[in-house]
């Protein structure tokens, strides 16, 4: 991994699209189709990022884990193969009714603002969720009072390529080919526009790392996947 060395602040706009109320909505609209679209999407890769994930956070049997932005449970089910006590929270009912057989506990609820008391998890994590909140500090150090002493957060979020051809090509394909690709294979294809606005201005790792370390964790570093399109960040309370 990758460790975080200070760097200057990234300066991403807390826009109004970012207002919970219409992520929740906007993540409504698309769940019945939202794991299918994201599979064909990534080709296939988010199994593998799911994986990756898990594995990163050691997760042990009788550990307490919180998966957030944990949509249809895709997420929290592979968590749970590791025998930990995992619970999926989000912000969109629509997500969280699309897959209610999921053999995992599923709540509602804010990422800024989580219904649990201080130091209740051993790890905590989210895939593809924290860039669209609408305040990123406030989401980590929401994160942080709810990890206990030495706790552990993993987040998997979409990043910057380091070499330059592919990030031009990356950038390509997020700007031009994803909304096409969204248009046949989506139930809200005007939501994935959002989505790939959200990629495009999101921080680069290294600005990233920094921020989880301004926000007061520890041993903050991060590995690609992806060729970098891709990041694992990690940190310790």
């Amino acid at each position: 991994m990758c460790e975080a060395e200070p760097v200057s602040q990234a300066n991403e706009a807390n826009t109004p699209s970012k207002e919970p109320r219409r992520v929740a909505a906007m993540f409504d609209r698309v769940a019945p189709g939202y794991d299918r679209t994201n599979t064909v999407m990534v080709a296939g890769q988010d199994k593998r990022w799911r994986r990756a994930t898990r594995e990163a956070l050691s997760l042990q049997p009788g550990e307490r884990c919180l998966d957030l932005g944990a949509g249809t449970g895709v997420s929290t089910a592979e968590l749970a193969r590791s025998g930990a006590d995992v619970i999926g929270l989000d912000i969109s009912i629509g997500m969280l009714k699309a897959h209610a057989d999921r053999q995992v506990p599923l709540v509602a609820g804010d990422a800024l603002r989580l219904p649990f008391a201080d130091d209740t998890f051993n790890a905590v994590t989210g895939s593809f969720f924290i860039r669209n909140v609408v305040d990123l500090d406030a989401c980590l150090a929401e994160i942080l009072r709810v990890l206990q002493p030495g706790g552990r957060l993993v987040l998997c979020e979409v990043s910057r390529p380091a070499w330059k051809p592919y990030r031009a090509a990356h950038g390509l394909f997020v700007k031009r080919i994803l909304p096409k690709v969204a248009a046949r294979v989506a139930s809200d294809p005007e939501a994935y526009k959002y989505l790939a606005e959200t990629t495009m201005d999101w921080p680069d790792q290294a600005a990233f790392a920094e921020r989880i370390v301004k926000a007061g964790y520890r041993k903050v570093a991060w590995r690609n996947l992806a060729g970098g399109a891709v990041a694992l960040h990690r940190g310790f309370k």
